[in-house]
């Protein structure tokens, strides 16, 4: 991998949360500093009709993020199914227009195909990145940084390996409608509740 890629690698995993506001109690006397209070997320992905960039494990998603856009491409990383973190290739930009951006996308053949959304809060200890996402299937928080970072921090947090997760939330969503049945075509409140 390229000195390029290496700098954009993301290395996280995600940890289903029982109690968001105990957990988010105990990241203060770890060190943790509020980076972000909870705000409303919307992702949309885009394919192809033919899911081209899901064949290749690539990803196109613009995100709303309060008021601002962000624009993001995931693409293979060091990709080990039995790896105990995730690790993909990411670049992103922010955008002024997120609307205009899928009125191209449609234009060359891209086409939204999940609608996710979560309420995120962000947390940093200048090291490392804690987020918890409240999702109309779950609460999640995700430890991205360094793996010994994420290791260390999850031991001190009480998380034990075996409960790392390394699926996406569109897995993750597949993985609820198919144990509860649900109709819902997307992760967004409005469709799960």
């Amino acid at each position: 991998m390229s000195d390029k890629f290496a700098d954009n690698l993301e290395i996280e995993v995600k940890v289903r949360l029982a109690d968001c506001a105990a957990f988010a109690a105990k990241l203060p006397a770890l060190g943790f500093q509020l980076r972000t209070p909870e705000t409303m997320e919307r992702n949309v992905l885009f394919d192809s009709r033919e899911g081209g960039l899901w064949q290749k494990r690539q990803l196109l998603r613009i995100r709303r993020y309060g008021e601002k856009w962000v624009l993001t491409h995931k693409a293979e990383g060091a990709y080990d199914p039995a790896a105990m973190h995730k690790m993909r290739v990411e670049t992103e930009t922010t955008v002024e227009d997120g609307e205009a951006l899928a009125a191209i996308f449609k234009e060359l053949g891209y086409f939204p195909v999940f609608i996710y959304e979560k309420r995120r809060t962000e947390w940093t200890d200048d090291e490392g990145h804690i987020v918890i996402d409240v999702t109309p299937i779950g609460d999640f928080a995700e430890l991205e940084g360094e793996p010994a970072w994420i290791d260390r921090t999850a031991a001190r947090l009480g998380i034990e390996g075996r409960e790392y997760l390394t699926a996406s939330y569109t897995q993750l969503f597949q993985e609820w409608k198919n144990a509860t049945r649900h109709e819902a075509e997307n992760m967004t409140f409005a469709e799960v509740e």
